[in-house]
């Protein structure tokens, strides 16, 4: 049975001391809808808030944030219409019977997702909004909330493209919601699949029109052929410098490159050939049938609209 390769770019931050370490770890969707809350947001708003969603392991100590669910703040238009369905934070206003119906929603699709904090996205956001990480606290309890921000002016300028997170400690006696918030560690993780609809609209950026198509299975073979010819080259030249002493050797690198080519399977060429060029025809076979299905379709309908 095949498994889905995971993919990491880590961001690197202390853990919270005054809690069990864990880690979190963000889909390449949670970013997709952060920034697409916040390029569809009012032009009077600054920063977007909405929930986090996704699952935590048995022992706490991970968490995956797989979903977002974008949140409608607005300013209040009076001191008048702060209430218990509502909070009040500067110019901040949330609904929580709308926020409850999202989630309600969200969990007929995904009931193993919970709440597990926040997000906010804006040019130079800081976490500083303990009422608010109040406000998802008594969905996480016994958790703390967790806080995403997304600075959207370093999105393409640094590397973690701008993704931070944090957990909160209570701080102080004066009031119930006081808090500081300290830096956890976050991954963005991918899987393959994902991986290539990333590459897809990645390419769309030397495109005039900033539009990508979707490619054919043939043409997309042919591309992931190149692309392992490119690295095995690339390989092969390292290798050649590290012997021919124009390299200084690195003992991680050699490790890394031995545990690949030992999980390669020692095929004999003639055999290896024989099962390419076998599996190279079926998929041939299920592009012609699949051609040949629309095809077939497309000539029903243009039949059925003569008849009506």
């Amino acid at each position: 049975m095949a498994t889905n390769k995971l993919n990491t770019l880590t961001v690197n931050f202390a853990s919270a001391p005054y809690q069990r370490a864990f880690t979190t770890s963000t889909s390449p969707v949670v970013l997709f809808t952060v920034l697409d809350h916040f390029l569809r947001r009012d032009e009077s708003q600054k920063f977007v808030i909405g929930a986090l969603l996704g699952v935590r392991s048995q022992d706490a100590t991970e968490i995956e944030i797989r979903n977002a669910l974008p949140l409608v703040s607005t300013p209040p238009r009076s001191k008048e219409e702060n209430n218990s369905s509502s909070i009040i934070k500067d110019e901040i206003k949330m609904d929580r019977e709308h926020f409850r119906t999202l989630y309600e929603l969200h969990q007929r699709v995904n009931p193993d997702e919970t709440i597990l904090g926040w997000y906010t996205a804006g040019p130079e956001v800081t976490p500083t909004a303990a009422p608010i990480q109040s406000f998802f606290a008594e969905d996480v309890s016994p958790f703390q909330p967790i806080q995403l921000t997304v600075d959207t002016e370093a999105l393409f300028k640094s590397s973690d493209m701008g993704l931070r997170a944090y957990a909160s400690a209570p701080v102080g006696f004066s009031k119930a919601g006081d808090c500081m918030f300290l830096p956890v560690p976050c991954d963005v993780k991918y899987l393959d699949a994902e991986r290539s609809g990333l590459d897809i609209l990645a390419s769309a950026k030397s495109e005039e029109t900033r539009t990508a198509s979707l490619i054919s299975d043939m043409d997309h073979l042919e591309l992931a052929i190149n692309k392992l010819q490119e690295m095995l080259e690339r390989i092969t030249k390292y290798v050649d410098n590290v012997l021919e002493g124009n390299v200084e050797p690195n003992n991680a690198i050699g490790r890394y490159i031995m545990d690949t080519v030992s999980v390669v399977p020692k095929i004999d060429s003639t055999a290896f050939e024989k099962m390419f060029n076998s599996h190279l025809q079926d998929l041939l076979m299920v592009v012609y049938l699949a051609n040949m299905t629309r095809t077939q379709l497309s000539v029903a309908e243009r039949l059925q609209l003569l008849v009506n």
